[in-house]
């Protein structure tokens, strides 16, 4: 997560979140199509996870190319995996398609850079990295109504570089299939917190329904003044985002310091955050219905 400014107090907004699961039950109960019952996907096991975790490294290059590894390991190969240079010199944005029934995108990101010279960056934003692989495993098991994206972002702590490449290297057909980007940044520092004043409507209230049927916990919880992440990229291209994080007004020293360990990390938060990301997106892609007809063409890649 990018930090700028001066730290201002966090708002967190609980009455929000619960207003949300309650509106959200109340619309799913008349929309039966969008009932968690229809969501298959399988999780990785924690000891993976866990694993990936561990297997950090402090040199930007090198997470990149982990994450390029975990991705191929589980399935994501030829065409589908691939790279994509910048113009400056920093890694490139690690790109992994697991194609859908239509050219629909949910496009999911995270960043896999450390900021330079201060803690391990486990926190930020190694635990949202190794998600994106996780994530693959988890959806890949059937096909998909939607094609399913996987971006890791270079260069978000040098002022969201690889994300704002990525987007304004779309074409216009391919920014119109997107409809949704769910990103997440710097998890396990306690249970699942959504950006909620930065989120879109539909996206937010699909979380809250999920979470309430998963039994998992989330709450709203809006970052400082001056701070930003990846899915901001995509507001100008009018591209519905949402991120998801864990930090509180008692949690956010840590990143961006030396205490930016792995040791920082609540394994089982950090655990709850995937199982409701994995439920949150195999949902999405059963509620986000295309605007129209399936659209001729390349996906966004």
């Amino acid at each position: 997560m990018r930090c700028a400014g001066n730290l201002l107090p966090m708002n967190r907004l609980r009455h929000l979140a619960v207003a949300l699961i309650a509106c959200a039950a109340w619309s799913s109960a008349k929309s039966p199509a969008q009932s968690p019952a229809r969501i298959h996907f399988r999780l990785q096991t924690r000891e993976v996870v866990e694993g990936r975790l561990k297997s950090f490294s402090t040199k930007n290059g090198e997470r990149e190319a982990l994450i390029r590894k975990w991705f191929a390991e589980s399935g994501c190969k030829g065409a589908n995996l691939s790279e994509q240079g910048l113009d400056r010199k920093l890694p490139p944005n690690v790109i992994c398609v697991l194609p859908g029934e239509t050219q629909q995108v949910i496009l999911v990101g995270a960043h896999t850079d450390k900021v330079d010279g201060v803690g391990d960056g486990v926190v930020d934003n190694w635990t949202g990295a190794v998600l994106l692989t996780a994530l693959l495993d988890s959806l890949g098991g059937q096909l998909r109504h939607h094609t399913l994206i996987f971006v890791g972002f270079s260069g978000e702590e040098k002022g969201l570089v690889g994300s704002q490449y990525y987007a304004d290297h779309l074409t216009n057909a391919q920014r119109a299939h997107i409809e949704g980007m769910v990103n997440f940044d710097s998890l396990g520092l306690g249970p699942t917190e959504v950006w909620a004043s930065h989120a879109d409507k539909s996206l937010l209230d699909a979380l809250a329904f999920v979470a309430a049927a998963s039994k998992l916990p989330v709450s709203a919880m809006n970052v400082p003044e001056g701070a930003t992440a990846d899915s901001e990229s995509f507001v100008r291209y009018r591209i519905p985002r949402i991120t998801l994080h864990s930090v509180t007004e008692k949690s956010w020293p840590i990143l961006h310091s030396p205490s930016d360990k792995l040791a920082a990390i609540k394994m089982n938060d950090y655990y709850d955050s995937y199982k409701l990301i994995a439920a949150y997106l195999a949902y999405l892609d059963d509620a986000l219905k295309p605007a129209g007809a399936a659209k001729p063409g390349k996906a966004a890649q």
